[in-house]
């Protein structure tokens, strides 16, 4: 179905939108994805939070329940070493726990090295399609079922530079694109089990990871992560799963 491309980005979710409804969030201690999970919680999901940091996961669950929102599910899992049976194990916990998935939002990513390729550090490369591509594949593979199940959204993150190369964005860029080829392939793939596929790029945005990329850029002329959001819960709430295979921008 086509789609409006202002319509996510001036979304805004009534009250109670995802109630009864169980979103996972990965990266979810830090920047865009900490932010999703605050307002996702808000609306009424049930947040499982993945993220490298127990003591940041922590910290977004005492923010979660001081803003009245259900108490979180921390997952602390480190994507660079997590292997097969880890993402099952997961798949098969949230199966036990809940018997459903409504939702998967793909917001941890690496930068990795900002450089030219002929400089770029082989094994830093590899860790960077790790992180931003495999990592999201092997999640979402385990987790088809139960969001087949539920006609559930899955929402990728992705970039400005996934859309058009950039000198010096290397792994990071390359990861992007990767990120937005597999969300068409999935869309086309899952049309007919009711599973919608989408592909939110946030544009410049207040997160560390973007304070790496530009240590000297003023924090204050860039979106927040709140601002970004309107998009991913736009997916997330839109009941309507022929809404599938976009790719929108945030800003």
């Amino acid at each position: 179905m086509s789609l409006d491309s202002a319509t996510p980005r001036e979304f805004e979710a009534p009250e109670g939108a995802l109630a009864d409804r169980v979103i996972l969030i990965t990266g979810a201690s830090d920047g865009i994805g900490r932010a999703l999970a605050i307002e996702c919680a808000k609306k009424g999901a049930l947040v499982i939070a993945q993220g490298r940091r127990r003591k940041k996961l922590k910290a977004l669950a005492d923010d979660i329940e001081a803003s009245g929102g259900i108490e979180p599910i921390l997952v602390p899992m480190d994507f660079l070493k997590a292997e097969g049976g880890v993402y099952l194990s997961l798949a098969e916990q949230i199966e036990k726990d809940f018997g459903r998935l409504d939702g998967l939002v793909h917001c941890a990513g690496m930068l990795g090295e900002m450089t030219e390729i002929e400089d770029y550090d082989a094994a830093v490369w590899q860790q960077v399609m790790h992180v931003n591509v495999t990592s999201g594949f092997a999640l979402t593979k385990v987790l088809l079922p139960l969001l087949k199940q539920s006609k559930g959204a899955i929402v990728f993150t992705s970039s400005s530079v996934g859309r058009k190369g950039r000198a010096f964005w290397g792994a990071y860029s390359v990861s992007k694109f990767a990120v937005e080829g597999l969300a068409q392939t999935l869309a086309d793939e899952l049309g007919k089990a009711d599973v919608s596929v989408n592909v939110v790029n946030p544009g410049a945005t207040h997160t560390n990871m973007r304070a790496q990329a530009y240590p000297a850029e003023d924090k204050n002329a860039i979106a927040t992560p709140q601002a970004v959001l309107p998009p991913f819960m736009y997916f997330l709430c839109e009941a309507d799963r022929s809404i599938t295979g976009h790719s929108v921008n945030a800003q």
